[in-house]
């Protein structure tokens, strides 16, 4: 059973049942009520010395020894786990998992990040700059204590099993990014979560091209390589060096240096939908530029028309400088 797996469960469970044993026992033999039976039983396994509610019968007596050493036996157990645990630091570990589970458990529409390397670490950055809800899962002790003295939140557990990403959170997630140094690990990561959450998007990394058709085979909505783009990045600086500058100048860093955002068209104020982007008049309003447009579809317009009709389940990106996008965010 899954409850017994901890041992303060165990314990809590042992002391329970002694309880019981004793209480329907002495319902049983003694004839009680269930008030005199418990107060009988608790009096005993306490040792307080309080007497006894009526002489006792040599059946009732046998029982009363049993109870005692049975309850010093469960209580002896209970002291030596607790101190165990007080010692080991993992009182404060079991009290740690249950509140990250219950906060996990609050989550909706988050993204789980698996893997607290270089990829990952560039990962949570951008989302906590962001505001956007992420859980960790790790199994390197060291990173998960780096994570805890962050106040980040964590699991701590194999990413390719099917429980730790259960306990992710997996099942209300709406993104899952997969950063783990192995491209076996991040196709296990991949078939995990696709069959768990069939609507999530699963952004994965590879570190070989021979991995890329498997990954997105296995259900993976992007893949990403960063040596390889990592090498086109360096190449381009060669070739169209200001442009490259430009465009890393547009880098969304977070709330206060951002260049670009993306709209949805849904979250846009009804009076909005079908009309043109003429009519949103986002130049006048906040100063930003729309420079793309996606349609439900997925097929994306670079500097879209201003007639394009902004119908739902599309997207608009939109340029801007920093305080011109946070006066987007404000309005829209």
């Amino acid at each position: 059973m899954v409850i017994l797996k901890s041992k303060i469960n165990k314990i809590a469970v042992l002391v329970v049942a002694i309880i019981l044993f004793g209480t329907v026992g002495y319902m049983l033999i003694s004839d009680f009520n269930f008030v005199d039976a418990l107060y009988m039983t608790v009096i005993t396994v306490t040792t307080v010395g309080f007497g006894e509610l009526q002489p006792f019968s040599p059946e009732e007596k046998i029982f009363t020894i049993l109870l005692i050493l049975t309850s010093i036996t469960v209580f002896g157990y209970a002291v030596s786990a607790f101190s165990e645990y007080l010692v080991s630091g993992k009182l404060f570990e079991h009290f740690k998992h249950r509140k990250v589970e219950k906060q996990i458990g609050h989550l909706k529409k988050h993204t789980i990040v698996c893997g607290f390397g270089r990829n990952g670490k560039q990962a949570i950055l951008k989302l906590g700059n962001y505001n956007k809800q992420f859980v960790v899962v790790e199994k390197d002790k060291e990173m998960i204590e780096e994570l805890d003295n962050r106040g980040l939140l964590n699991i701590e557990g194999d990413a390719t099993l099917d429980e730790t990403l259960l306990k992710a959170g997996i099942a209300n997630a709406a993104y899952l990014i997969t950063a783990l140094p192995s491209d076996a690990d991040n196709l296990f990561v991949v078939l995990t979560a696709s069959q768990l959450n069939k609507k999530c998007t699963i952004i994965s990394r590879a570190a070989n091209e021979s991995s890329y058709k498997k990954l997105k085979f296995a259900g993976a909505s992007n893949v990403i390589m960063p040596d390889k783009l990592g090498g086109d990045h360096m190449a381009s600086l060669v070739t169209t060096p200001d442009v490259i500058e430009f465009v890393d100048r547009l880098t969304i860093e977070g709330e206060t240096t951002a260049n670009l955002e993306e709209i949805a068209v849904n979250d846009l104020p009804k009076k909005y939908i079908n009309k043109t982007i003429l009519d949103l008049d986002l130049r006048k309003q906040t100063g930003c530029t729309v420079i793309g447009f996606r349609n439900p579809d997925k097929d994306y317009i670079i500097n879209p028309e201003a007639d394009i009709k902004l119908i739902e389940g599309s997207q608009l990106i939109v340029l801007g400088r920093p305080e011109q996008i946070l006066k987007l965010r404000d309005l829209f």
